[in-house]
């Protein structure tokens, strides 16, 4: 293994995440391989676990490494098997559909409640009206976890939505088949975060793994907003795909 050099201008953790990185790269080490713990890099490299763990970390948070407790950290499966082009409005299970791909979706809560002055902010409500509704779901793919949502939903255009509705139906199919609503279109920020215990919990993976935090706000005919979601999902299985034209 090549060895970290305090001669290298870069700094220590960065020439470690290098050299583990190379290794991934040429298949040295593979997905499902473990990489050698925080005291065998600290003997190996003569470095602290400082900048043994903090290697190791970049290198998690890029879906490369992933890490079990109390078992080690190992070489993940980091092409994801999904990739999604962003160009169309569409909704998750239209999504998977078209892939081919058998998706299902567990509802966590759904409540009609007051909205909070920021929820309120970006539905953009009347001053009037004060009530939403909560969706909040789990989306699995071939039965692995693979998001999570919460969507806010103002009550006065999505009043005729209840539980039942939402547990069997895709959310976009139910504003165009019973509320009669034609999505116009949608504005959508992705960023980087990282899991909390509950959050990892529900996906299947560990705390500290990195995830894609989706923003969506879903505009009808004459700007109003019918909808504003934050979905949670996984690095290691999701990814999005650009294409430029000239």
């Amino acid at each position: 293994m090549k060895k970290v050099t305090k001669d290298n201008p870069l700094p220590l953790y960065h020439q470690l995440k290098e050299i583990l990185q190379e290794k991934i790269d040429n298949n040295i080490l593979v997905p499902g391989d473990s990489i050698p713990t925080e005291r065998e890099l600290c003997e190996i490299h003569n470095i602290s676990r400082m900048t043994a763990r903090k290697a190791i970390m970049a290198l998690v948070n890029e879906g490369l490494l992933y890490r079990e407790q109390g078992k080690g950290t190992f070489v993940a499966d980091f092409e994801p098997d999904i990739k999604y082009q962003l160009s169309k409005l569409k909704g998750f299970t239209e999504t998977m559909e078209e892939k081919g791909l058998e998706s299902t979706t567990k509802l966590l809560n759904f409540e009609i409640k007051s909205a909070t002055k920021k929820i309120k902010k970006h539905l953009q409500m009347p001053e009037a009206e004060d009530d939403i509704i909560e969706v909040k779901r789990l989306r699995s793919v071939e039965g692995e976890p693979f998001a999570l949502e919460t969507a806010w939903l103002p009550y006065d255009l999505c009043f005729s939505i209840d539980e039942k509705l939402i547990k069997d139906n895709s959310l976009y199919n139910i504003f165009k088949r019973v509320c009669n609503y034609q999505l116009d279109y949608a504005k959508q920020t992705i960023e980087p975060t990282i899991l909390n215990d509950y959050e990892s919990d529900l996906l299947g993976v560990n705390s500290d793994q990195l995830a894609l935090l989706f923003r969506r706000t879903t505009y009808i005919k004459n700007d109003r907003i019918i909808e504003y979601t934050k979905a949670l999902y996984r690095s290691d299985r999701y990814k999005h795909e650009l294409i430029l034209s000239c």
